[in-house]
């Protein structure tokens, strides 16, 4: 089967066979070339503007470095062999399924990524709302199911199932069996996905803050015991904890300097306020309505912005003309904080002076012994065969905590005036 490649910024090179280039080619596909991974940011950071599909091509080149790196190492072979029986057609076959797993796993992305994730509709089965995975699942089960099964070298070789993929993705143990371990790769605390948005986000935008040594990572990716099931687990070699404690607070950085960045947090505020107003019904299509949702993109949000603009949040988009930050608490709101900010809201509800107060949460390293995309990273001791979490070596994954901050921000005619208010009132 032949071979392409094409240019990365990150990487240098990325390759795919024709297989992945005739899904890589399909209109569902190359639709994430109209998906910014980064909403508006490019309004505070104007190199701000690379795609879902960049990003895309660079976790499955990273997923599959990180399986290469496992796979080739000995001791994490003879693992493979004597407690799943792997020879290397099956590790081919598994090889493939997380390069398709990793390449797709973003292809369910709303126009500007997650700022359009809470216009989703609910499931009426959960009671819960949609989330970009769920459209994955459903363009990998729907639309792009004959060209993952009906490709002869995978018919002929791997019989790889759209819903394989899908399992992977989603975490399906009664699909994955024994193989689960593997969506480690794909969804977790220490993934090819975070990995690769850390370096590809700093890259854009021209910061350093996501920079971690992505070379030393994959040197020191590894295959234990879990401590707590004895299921085999992926982790990382004792060698190389810190690499892991600086993916840790490398996304904490970003988190806190860029993705939690007062302006941005403004527009992503009239982003929503926006698609809302705009879109039929204030929402998205449901994943049961996938055709008419694979039409949203960007450009057809953009669209509507225009068509609108009128409409107060669209002309803030249009004419860069934000709500105004004019009070912040720290990143861990006290009960000191709390008293400030009931306050300075009370000041401007009396003074007739609208205002939003956006909360920015989030917990960079989660210490818990549950199952799945948040169990913590381990860190595994192939002398002593034994294995622990992260957050017994580290002191950083142990105490970074979490940020809870909240900020009021006004219309831009009101900032000087809330101002006055709020610094008379001290």
């Amino acid at each position: 089967m032949k071979n392409y490649e094409t240019r990365d910024p990150i990487y240098g090179f990325i390759s795919f066979n024709e297989w992945e280039r005739e899904i890589i080619n399909s209109q569902w596909f190359q639709r994430l070339r109209h998906i910014r991974q980064l909403a508006l940011t490019d309004m505070i950071y104007p190199g701000a503007l690379y795609s879902r599909f960049e990003h895309s091509l660079g976790v499955m080149h990273l997923a599959t470095l990180m399986f290469d790196s496992i796979t080739t190492n000995r001791h994490n072979k003879v693992i493979l062999e004597n407690e799943m029986q792997y020879n290397d057609s099956g590790l081919k076959k598994d090889r493939q399924l997380i390069r398709l797993a990793a390449l797709l796993h973003d292809i369910g992305h709303a126009p500007f990524s997650h700022a359009s994730e809470e216009i989703m509709p609910i499931n009426n089965k959960t009671g819960k709302q949609y989330q970009h995975e769920d459209y994955s699942i459903a363009i990998i089960n729907g639309p792009l199911k004959e060209l993952i099964e009906e490709n002869k070298f995978n018919k002929n070789n791997y019989t790889i199932k759209a819903e394989d993929v899908s399992a992977l993705i989603e975490g399906n143990p009664t699909s994955l069996k024994g193989r689960i371990f593997w969506k480690t790769l794909i969804s977790s605390q220490l993934d090819a996905d975070r990995g690769d948005y850390l370096l590809r986000d700093s890259h854009h935008i021209g910061v350093k803050y996501g920079v971690y040594d992505y070379q030393r990572l994959l040197n020191t990716v590894a295959i234990g015991n879990d401590p707590d099931s004895d299921d085999l687990i992926l982790g990382v070699d004792e060698g190389g904890w810190h690499v892991a404690e600086a993916v840790v607070l490398a996304r904490y950085q970003m988190f806190s300097q860029v993705y939690f960045h007062k302006t941005r947090r403004a527009y992503d505020y009239h982003l929503k306020n926006a698609l809302i107003a705009a879109l039929p019904n204030g929402k998205l299509p449901s994943p049961n309505k996938i055709n008419a949702y694979l039409d949203r993109d960007d450009f057809y949000a953009w669209n509507l912005l225009k068509k609108n603009k009128d409409i107060p949040d669209c002309k803030a988009i249009l004419e860069r003309n934000h709500i105004r930050l004019v009070f912040s608490t720290d990143e861990t709101t006290d009960e000191s904080n709390a008293t400030k900010l009931k306050k300075i809201e009370n000041l401007l509800k009396n003074s007739q002076i609208w205002y939003h107060v956006d909360n920015s949460k989030g917990v960079w390293y989660k210490m818990n012994k549950e199952k799945g995309d948040n169990k913590e990273i381990i860190i595994i001791d192939s002398e002593k065969n034994s294995a622990r979490p992260l957050s017994s070596y580290s002191r950083i994954a142990k105490n970074i905590g979490a940020i809870n901050q909240f900020r009021i921000y006004v219309k831009p005619e009101d900032r000087k005036r809330s101002m006055e208010i709020i610094s008379c009132s001290k």
